[in-house]
């Protein structure tokens, strides 16, 4: 019914905080998918900023995803309430699939980002102990 909503608003949240981080990082002189200055002779690291966005984008995607389902099933409609579960006092409901559904996808979502950060946080140390640099922001190595 209306479970896309919460996944919808820590969407909201991360993209606040992406850019916040993308503002510090620039005050830093950090600008860019790769968060190296060029002279500091370092293995490349990909910037907070855009390990946010990719959570940005699969929160977002899914969500909308999740919409346009509810609105094909007409759960949402073009229209006060918007919701069809609050017209027909079903709001408990609701509130219940938020609660289970919606939070169980966020999570589900956020592990699966994280899991992505640990994988390119490992490759990346792999090539600071390695002689030669990787080129991280055209592919993984």
């Amino acid at each position: 019914m209306a479970c896309f909503t919460v996944p919808a608003a820590e969407a909201v949240v991360t993209t606040i905080a992406g850019k916040i981080i993308k503002a510090k990082e620039k005050k830093q002189g950090l600008s860019g998918a790769v968060n190296t200055k060029p002279e500091s002779g370092e293995p490349e690291k990909i910037s907070w900023s855009t390990k946010i966005g990719w959570l940005n984008k699969m929160l977002w995607g899914g969500s909308a995803l999740l919409a346009f389902e509810h609105v094909w099933h007409g759960e949402v409609v073009p229209f006060f309430p918007f919701l069809t579960a609050v017209k027909d006092g079903e709001a408990s409901e609701m509130l219940h699939e938020m609660a289970t559904a919606g939070v169980c996808m966020a999570l589900l979502v956020t592990a699966a980002w994280g899991i992505m950060v640990g994988v390119v946080s490992i490759i990346e140390k792999k090539a600071k102990t390695s002689d030669k640099p990787a080129k991280l922001a055209g592919g993984l190595a």
